[in-house]
């Protein structure tokens, strides 16, 4: 009963903190008080439309492609490598590179072995920086598409990513680098400690600037893990305490972008609209992890619930929070093995990544990932009472709706086509390492955590293979701008169009009633949309293991 309490007192605390960080952003994104860094990255603070926008948010995030990949292919010959580490082979800098351009921070590698301290900082931090603050400056951009009056600008966006990254992302990742420096995690430019073992072996430790990548790797909700074990690593995580402290990190931000929502819309019913649907998600899926995790695995009668891949400090609990929160946030950083959660608790962290990266989200791409749903939502509302949708005052027409479908549909292509090729092709199949049904949730997590720009996988797959870093970096650059651009395309549709007054006939979007509807959109469009290839997998599994079987 006591980590139930400890639960509802730290989703209190998220939805205080997120409220308060929302108000804080508000001001920020409007100018109030804070210079805007206009000519930080040598651009003019001029309005841009939504293609100049995209343009924008394109060219920055293909010259930091190329900068990192030349950076992890040279870091062999660079300053700041004590361990002596060599240059990632071609294959995989391209898949490392694009996984942190694009928030998504899949590792096909082991930080402490592969790359160099200059590599980690210059290269990896720096770009969960950036790449943070690029979905921060396109969520923002949405939101002015939406709830701006009639114009043609959604703002600036080297104005908007400096604002993020100097503002917002660098003060909060220095207040948690400290506290994180005090629960014991490492931050030094020294090598690996060479200790000796009370048998007379050597043991390496390795080390690093460990603290400050876990920072932002968490409030970016980016997820990159300076240990090869992410946040199960003891020098990531050493304590209860900072593992609740960096769970909250992951959240924070995104809930923040709902009231961020409702206050430059004016009305900050809808922004507690959006929340609410999010947390109900949020919400179904932890109490489902939590159920199964406490109770266990039926064919093993063991006391303390499931504790295979689990750290004996965290527990199911701790541990199905995390596994919740970050499949949820598109964060992909792990304080466990979700190759070993139980059949439905996969399921709940696949459904997480299907939907889109939504229920919350990466920061910023939460929020706009959402409205697409919201568009759909309002579409359907209008099909039912013969009106034409409107949102916040604007009509949704047939173009918003046809850039939401094809937003939408950036999912179940990348997941679905990429799986099947994986399954297909024996290269690519090799990756999987267990026969049947877990194969298959092996192989859709995989593809799922890459196109949904998560990051997290099933510690069984591998991922180090030329066929698939190759095949889920691109995937990871396809979820990522298949999903920004079309969004951009529709909030700078919508800022063209004269908000009118609501009506006595107008569907209000800020009670129950569209919480429910936007509910089930997103379990309908999201969830179901993959349930047959789900089916054969963990619901197999749990199908399987209700029948008394091993999996």
């Amino acid at each position: 009963m006591s980590e139930i309490w400890g639960l509802l007192l730290f989703l209190a605390a998220l939805a205080g903190g997120g409220w308060l960080l929302g108000a804080g952003m508000a001001r920020l994104y409007a100018g109030d008080g804070l210079p805007a860094g206009r000519r930080l990255l040598g651009r003019s603070a001029r309005p841009q439309g939504w293609t100049d926008y995209a343009m924008a948010v394109l060219a920055f995030n293909a010259a930091g492609f190329l900068a990192l990949y030349a950076l992890l292919r040279l870091q062999g010959l660079l300053p700041l490598n004590p361990d002596g580490v060599a240059g990632m082979a071609p294959d995989l800098a391209f898949n490392t590179a694009l996984s942190f351009v694009t928030n998504t921070n899949w590792q096909a590698y082991s930080g402490e072995a592969q790359l160099s301290y200059l590599a980690q900082m210059l290269g990896l931090t720096v770009q969960n920086f950036v790449s943070a603050g690029t979905g921060m400056a396109v969520g923002v951009a949405v939101i002015r598409g939406f709830t701006a009056p009639k114009g043609e600008s959604l703002g600036n966006f080297w104005t908007d990513l400096s604002r993020s990254v100097l503002w917002v992302l660098l003060p909060l990742s220095a207040g948690l680098a400290l506290i994180l420096i005090l629960q014991g995690v490492p931050q030094t430019l020294l090598g690996a400690v060479r200790a000796t073992t009370l048998e007379g072996a050597e043991q390496i430790i390795a080390r690093g600037p460990a603290a400050s990548q876990i920072a932002i790797k968490q409030l970016g909700t980016n997820g990159g893990g300076f240990f090869g074990v992410n946040s199960a690593h003891p020098f990531e995580n050493p304590t209860i305490l900072s593992d609740l402290v960096q769970c909250y990190a992951i959240l924070v931000i995104p809930v923040a972008f709902c009231f961020l929502f409702g206050r430059m819309a004016g009305d900050g019913r809808q922004g507690r609209a959006i929340f609410a649907a999010m947390s109900v998600l949020f919400l179904a899926g932890l109490a489902v992890i939590l159920w199964q995790e406490s109770a266990g695995n039926p064919l093993m009668a063991l006391s303390g619930g499931n504790m295979e891949g689990k750290e004996v400090r965290f527990g199911p609990i701790l541990s199905g929070l995390w596994a919740a929160a970050t499949t949820a946030a598109s964060n992909g950083s792990v304080n466990a093995m979700h190759d070993s959660f139980l059949p439905l608790s996969g399921l709940v962290m696949l459904v997480n990544m299907q939907v889109g990266e939504v229920i919350f989200g990466g920061v910023g791409s939460g929020l706009y990932g959402m409205l697409l749903y919201v568009v759909l939502a309002v579409f359907l509302a209008g099909l039912m009472v013969g009106r034409t949708p409107e949102y916040l005052g604007r009509r949704v027409e047939a173009r918003e709706v046809v850039l939401a479908v094809l937003a939408f549909l950036s999912m179940p292509v990348g997941i679905l086509a990429g799986g099947a090729l994986s399954a297909s092709i024996p290269a690519m199949a090799a990756s999987v390492q267990e026969a049947g049904p877990h194969g298959l949730s092996e192989i859709l997590y995989a593809y799922s955590s890459a196109t949904g720009n998560n990051g997290s996988a099933f510690a069984g797959w591998n991922a180090a293979t030329p066929w698939q870093t190759t095949a889920l970096g691109l995937l990871m650059l396809f979820g990522r701008f298949a999903m920004i651009v079309p969004m951009l395309a529709i909030a700078g549709s919508l800022v063209r169009k004269t908000p009118a007054p609501a009506t006595a006939g107008t569907f209000p979007t800020h009670g129950p009633l569209f919480v429910t509807l936007l509910v089930l959109t997103v379990a309908v469009f999201g969830a179901l949309t993959f349930f047959p290839v789900l089916a054969l997998g963990p619901l197999a599994e749990q199908a399987a293991l209700a029948a008394g079987q091993s999996f």
